[in-house]
């Protein structure tokens, strides 16, 4: 069963973030990426599990500045690890987001990450900049992420298209741009990771090819050195590395300072305990699920999930059965 669920992994999950590239000539470079406290006081907040305050914060970046995406990108960051949450289960002896049929909530975040693009290119239309060609990519890599956890493969790979072209652009403007290589990282590694078939498929839709190496060489640019992505950026290292280099101490080494800044999120205690139970780490996974069942989460349906996946994962590490 395991195998089998790794490639359906292999098929689906990787389409999430199929994006491509165009070559611009070069501007005059920038300095990195600059935002207000408040975007990294409610980032903080929300990776701490405490969504309801972050969100305050990103309507006051909202309503201060309505034209910027900043403010849009960051209320759709919450509200994926909230639709995050809420789809995870444990499938194929794993404790991940599985593909699901759409949901009516689904529209609302797709404004969003719509609203994020749109504003981000009417910048871009008026005068390029390394950071608005990354709130461009970032807004098209918050939509392929949804469609792709909904199983729509052509619509992921559109946004994933046009994601890439824009943060190669943003590290062409700006190579300090960290945040751009959470986008291209993420995009590197699960190409180099199509089963065979959905490579011949990738030359066929036009969709360049990646480098699994080159991914986890950015994912850690990134996730040191990343302003709004260093979060996302480690999370997606540690779980491609459980889920497709099996490599769990690796993926172990990588999620655990996570869990540490972290420790009442309870989507980072669930995958760090699924990974450890692979290892028999029996302590560590049995104090990660307990971590996770008792962390205070406020959206109900996300509460019910934890609760639910906790349960079943101590209930199969007791068993013996959740390697």
């Amino acid at each position: 069963m395991k195998t089998n669920g790794l490639a359906i992994l292999r098929i689906t999950a990787p389409l999430s973030l199929l994006l491509g590239a165009l070559l611009w000539p070069a501007t005059a470079p920038a300095a990195g990426l600059n935002v207000p406290p408040a975007a990294i006081e409610g980032l903080d907040l929300l990776y701490a599990g405490n969504p309801d305050k972050a969100l305050d914060l990103f309507h006051g970046i909202e309503a201060a500045q309505p034209d910027h995406p900043l403010g849009y990108l960051l209320e759709a960051e919450a509200r994926w690890w909230q639709i995050y949450c809420e789809t995870c289960e444990i499938n194929w002896n794993m404790i991940d987001a599985w593909p699901q049929p759409r949901r009516a909530a689904d529209d609302s975040y797709l404004v969003l990450s719509d609203k994020v693009t749109h504003l981000a290119e009417a910048q871009i239309a008026k005068s390029d900049s390394a950071e608005m060609e990354l709130y461009a990519g970032l807004g098209w890599m918050l939509r392929a992420r949804l469609l792709a956890l909904r199983n729509e493969r052509r619509a992921t790979a559109h946004a994933g298209v046009m994601g890439r072209e824009r943060f190669l652009r943003c590290l062409q403007l700006d190579p300090q741009m960290a945040d751009a290589d959470t986008g291209l990282g993420i995009y590197n590694y699960y190409v180099d990771t199509l089963s065979a078939i959905a490579k011949v498929l990738r030359v066929f839709m036009g969709i360049p090819g990646g480098n699994k190496q080159d991914g986890v060489r950015q994912l850690e640019t990134a996730m040191q050195q990343g302003v709004l992505t260093r979060v996302t950026a480690r999370f997606y290292l540690g779980k491609n590395l459980r889920n497709f280099e099996l490599d769990y101490q690796g993926s172990i080494t990588v999620m655990t300072p996570l869990v540490a800044e972290y420790p009442q999120n309870p989507v980072f205690q669930l995958v760090l305990g699924d990974t450890a139970a692979k290892l028999n780490r029996r302590d560590l996974a049995a104090a990660s699920f307990g971590a996770a069942e008792r962390a205070p989460v406020s959206d109900f349906a996300c509460a019910d999930r934890v609760h639910a996946v906790a349960e079943q994962a101590s209930a199969a590490l007791a068993g013996n059965t959740l390697r």
